[in-house]
Formats: C-alpha cells, structure tokens, sequence
C-alpha cells in the first residue's frame, strides 16, 4: 500500500514514522512535508487546502490511501474531492468535520445525543456580549466559535480579560462561545470511528499552557504524555460508550457519518466525564506520544476506517511502558514567533526517541533553521512515565535554538501522583 499524508507538522512527521514501521506499507509520500520526514518519505509540494492539487497528486503517486492530517483541509471538503476521485481517505467528509469547525453545531450534536458537556451560549453581537457574560463565572471560559489552532480560547477568572477577547473575537467577525467551567484533569481520547465502529486509542493528557505550572497564554500545545496513570481504566470504557458512540450514531442519524479519527477532548469531573472539545483530526502533539506505543500496523488501521472496514480490524495492540513529547517553541510563541534561526544538535539517534519537525526548513547550504512556532518536538518512551521524561529532557537540552524555550514539567505532576479527580457528589 501506497500512503500519501497531507501536513507538515510534528503531528504529520509522527503519522509518517508510524507507516514507516507498517510491513503493508510500500512507500509513503508526504506533501508538504519537513525536512525531518525527508529521510522516511518523498517529499512533494502540494496546496492542502486545493482539492484539486490533492487530487491530482493522489493520482500521480498512485496513493492507495490518503491520510489528512491538519484539519483546515478536512473543513475544507478535501477528504471529500479525493474520495470522489475513488481514492481512500482517512478523513471525515466537510459536513462531518463541523464536529470541529463550528463549536455550535458540536453542542448542537451533543446535546441531542444526550453527552454532558458544559452550558454555553453563542454571542454574535457586540451588544449582546455583556449581558451573556453576566450569566457565567466566576470562571469564564472564552472561545472562537471556529478554528484557532488550539489558540482561540480564554479560561480566566478576570471578567475584564473575558470581555477583551470575546470583544476582539466579535471586532474580526467571529462568533463567540461562552461556556460554563469545568471542573476535573482533562484528557484527550482519539478514537477511530466509521460510522457506528468506534476504537479507541490511548488516552492522553495534553499541556495547553505555555508556561510551567500551566501558566500563562494557550497554545497549540507544549507537551503530552500516555498513558494516564491516574485515570481508571473503566473510565476510557464509560468515554467511549457515553460520549464517543452515542455522537458516532447521532452523525449517521443526521446522514453525516463520521470517518476518521474523533478526538474528544474532556474533563474527567466530580459527575463524570463532561465534553471540552471534539476534534475532526489526530490531536498534536498527543498523537506524537500514543503513536510512539502503537504495536499494531498504523496503515492497516487508518485503511480499514477509510474503507468502511473497521468492525473487522484486529483492535490496536500497545507496547508496554510510557511515552512524553516536549515541544520546543520559537522566541515569544505563542505570539508571532522568531523564526530564521539556525537550528543545531538534532542530528543522531538516541534509543528510545525521536526528534520530531513541526515548523522547520532548510537553507540553500543545507543548515536547518525554524520556520514556525511550534519548532521541535522530542518524543521518548521508556518503561514508565518517569523514564520517558528523563530521557526525553535529556534528548532536548542538546538541541540549540536562539530564543527558545520548552516547558519542564510535561507529565510531572503525573509522575509526583498530583492529579486526582474530584470526588463524587453524594
């Protein structure tokens, strides 16, 4: 099997290594592409937001499959061209990827499939702003109805800050979602899902903030880990069968079925789990850990889901031990970051671990420089959490980057037996 993957991200580098692993696949080709997956696929260039450019690709490299990975291409309709043209796609079609590109139409989804997640109300009107924000609090959780990268979302108990963005939100003429706070660790659960079939994944925890002690602005993401030593392993099962299958069968019922990877993201609360987020795509960086554990051929996975087959897959089967990715930012991520900047000390291998490129490019003399806000990520697994991050840390203190920085504390609070759910109500 031929596989074509569409991104250039760390995300994207991390789904290439994993085909690369997969004896039943033949040959992988990465368009756009990084430097960091030049070694492990051919690079093509390639629009991923023109169906057209996708397609005619697709076809030129005789891809027996075609993996999205970003999701303003699947928002876009992509995944909808290249099956058109009779090609497999890993991807929800542009009406089923609204999970993502319109929070409205997910509350939407969830509340007629009976899921909890939080109170919210969509504002779309300067005028009507104040008056919705007097209804929440005292933690006011502020987003972008559409997609923001992961970057378009307040949480904070400063009303003024709240108004700030939900006003600035509204000036660039989007709408914006208010929501209750939820309470609970958060957690990220990827699930394959082809209409009703639903196979989870590890779950993950991400780190969204860009500072330690999950301080300061929201990012696209500084880190993650898998598995979660402290959360119950029945609760992945009640995730699946409260949240994930019950939207799966409300997306066919509204003749929208789901096909592709379903990230819920959700705080694990005193009442149970309760949606934060649905996501039409592999999440990053959680992917870059749960694929470092995957004992299963990816390809064989992501082909079933593409082709309607995935009731008769083999379930996914996982390596034993932990993975932690750190993610190494540009100077003022995540504001408009530095780049242009040489980048040394990614060369060779270490056991256990690899540098993954998220925002990279070469210069003409073949020296590596950064080209985005999220640079690098270091993915390490070892027998526990504790290992993986040792050797994960000690892996990205040799890379060297003008202005960088990285959080040190992915996983810790894991590590130090620091996260706990709250307790029931009685």
């Amino acid at each position: 099997m031929r596989v074509l993957v569409i991104g250039s991200g760390a995300r994207e580098h991390a789904l290439v290594l994993a085909l690369r692993r997969d004896p039943g696949v033949s040959g992988v080709v990465a368009a756009p592409g990084n430097p960091g997956m030049a070694q492990l696929a051919q690079l093509r260039a390639v629009d991923p937001c023109s169906a057209e450019a996708v397609v005619a690709l697709a076809t030129e490299v005789a891809a027996d499959l075609v993996v999205i990975g970003p999701e303003v291409p699947l928002v876009l309709g992509i995944a909808d061209a290249v099956r058109a043209a009779g090609i497999a796609c890993f991807g929800p079609s542009a009406a089923a990827a609204r999970i993502e590109g319109s929070k409205a139409f997910a509350k939407d989804v969830m509340a007629a499939a009976g899921v909890r997640t939080a109170h919210s109300e969509v504002v779309d009107h300067p005028g009507e702003l104040d008056a919705a924000l007097d209804q929440f609090g005292p933690t006011w959780v502020v987003k972008d109805d559409g997609l923001a990268a992961g970057k378009g979302v307040v949480v904070t108990t400063d009303r003024l800050a709240a108004r700030d963005h939900g006003a600035e939100l509204l000036e660039q003429g989007h709408p914006v979602l208010l929501e209750s706070f939820l309470d609970g660790p958060e957690v990220s659960l990827f699930c394959l899902v082809d209409g009703e079939t639903v196979v989870p994944l590890l779950p993950a925890q991400d780190h969204k903030r860009v500072g330690n002690g999950d301080t300061g602005p929201n990012t696209g993401g500084m880190g993650a880990y898998t598995p979660l030593p402290w959360l119950p392993p029945e609760t992945v099962t009640e995730i699946v069968d409260g949240v994930v299958k019950p939207v799966a069968a409300e997306m066919v019922r509204r003749g929208v079925p789901f096909s592709g990877l379903l990230y819920a993201g959700l705080a694990i609360g005193q009442d149970g789990p309760a949606v934060v987020e649905f996501n039409c795509r592999f999440g990053d960086p959680e992917t870059q850990a749960v694929l470092a554990l995957l004992d299963s051929p990816l390809g064989a996975l992501l082909h079933a889901t593409a082709t309607g087959t995935l009731a008769e897959a083999d379930a996914p089967r996982w390596q034993d031990g932990a993975a932690v990715t750190v993610v190494l930012a540009a100077e003022n991520y995540p504001g408009r970051p530095r780049t242009g900047d040489v980048i040394t000390g990614t060369e060779g291998a270490e056991p256990n671990t690899e540098v993954l490129h998220a925002g990279t490019s070469l210069r003409a003399d073949g020296a590596l420089l950064s080209g985005g806000g999220r640079v690098l990520n270091v993915v390490a697994s070892g027998a526990d959490l504790a290992e993986a991050r040792e050797r994960a840390y000690a892996r990205i203190a040799a890379i060297k980057l003008p202005g960088s920085h990285y959080r040190t504390d992915i996983a810790l609070a894991a590590v130090e037996d620091r996260i706990s759910i709250p307790t029931a109500r009685v």
